[in-house]
């Protein structure tokens, strides 16, 4: 987790100016402040498509609300553009932090302010939200290891590329590997840490490649990595490889699984959209519904050739 191609990142400017009607029947106006990741790598540049997404689908959908998408290219960024969504007075916000610590302070601004917040993916240092929206982590690394077990029979030579090494990470990993340990003819030969890097996948899997005259199956953890990691394997020129399995549902990976690539046969999701659910769940807030619950997790799904089509966004960036 590279150069991108050129990525809708910039934040929504200014807000509608107010309507010059004064009639007691017009809306009221409603506000809601999205503020993201820039898109710098993969699955952040699928976070901005689906922030725009919610930012048309919401507008369309409830006229007088207006949402205003904030991206970041780091925490201190980050900070100053949700103090310029609170002066400009927002009605709720979304926060999918850069960094969990940095971004505390000034979510304890807005609900000090008494402004619905909406945190997702990563927790605040401070559980000061109204509600939060996360990805399903052990869920994602139980998932992968049910899909690779299960598509080389239960049997063979497996390796790892572990992700930036923190705690999203570590939950993935420990669930991946605990399904492993129900397979006793599964061997898993090889673990290192990738970064979610398309480049150190690639390092890693030459590595893995050397070092393993057979390798059954790898579980990149990210799609992204997966890239480097296939890269590698088809320079090599072996055929013994039975399946690569990324994570994420990035565009081209999906592609592959749409295309029948025998090696990328399936993926396993940690959806960026779960940015859309949130904004979706902060459009009710603005509506006067109160959250029915304080944390909604999104589940970790396959995808593949059965339902590929209906998770393939061409104009998404991811």
């Amino acid at each position: 987790m590279k150069t991108l191609p050129a990525l809708v990142c910039a934040a929504v400017c200014a807000v509608l100016a107010t309507s010059c009607s004064k009639s007691s029947d017009a809306p009221a106006s409603k506000t809601i402040g999205i503020s993201i990741p820039a898109a710098d790598h993969g699955w952040t540049g699928g976070v901005v498509f689906w922030a725009s997404q919610a930012k048309k689908d919401i507008e369309a959908a409830n006229p007088g609300v207006r949402v205003l998408v904030s991206s970041a290219k780091d925490s201190a960024d980050q900070a100053s553009g949700i103090e310029t969504l609170l002066v400009r007075g927002v009605d709720a916000l979304v926060v999918l932090p850069n960094e969990p610590a940095p971004l505390t302070p000034v979510c304890k601004q807005a609900a000090a302010k008494g402004v619905p917040l909406v945190v997702v993916d990563r927790g605040l240092a401070e559980p000061v939200q109204t509600l939060e929206v996360v990805g399903d982590n052990p869920g994602f690394g139980r998932v992968s290891g049910e899909q690779l077990a299960k598509a080389i029979g239960g049997k063979g030579k497996v390796a790892l590329m572990q992700g930036v090494l923190c705690q999203v990470n570590t939950d993935r990993v420990e669930a991946f590997k605990k399904v492993l340990a129900e397979y006793p003819d599964i061997e898993l030969v090889e673990e290192g840490v990738s970064d979610w890097s398309t480049e150190k996948g690639l390092r890693l899997m030459e590595n893995y490649l050397q070092k393993n005259p057979v390798l059954d199956a790898v579980w990149a953890g990210d799609d992204d990595v997966l890239l480097g990691a296939k890269k590698a394997y088809e320079e090599s020129g072996r055929k013994d490889l039975r399946i690569l399995l990324g994570g994420g549902g990035s565009k081209a990976v999906v592609k592959m699984i749409l295309d029948g690539d025998p090696l990328v046969t399936q993926t396993v999701t940690y959806p960026p959209k779960m940015i859309y659910v949130a904004a979706q769940e902060a459009a009710k807030i603005v509506a006067g519904e109160t959250p029915a619950e304080a944390r909604i997790v999104v589940p970790a799904e396959v995808i593949d050739a059965s339902n590929a089509a209906d998770n393939y966004f061409p104009e998404s960036a991811y």
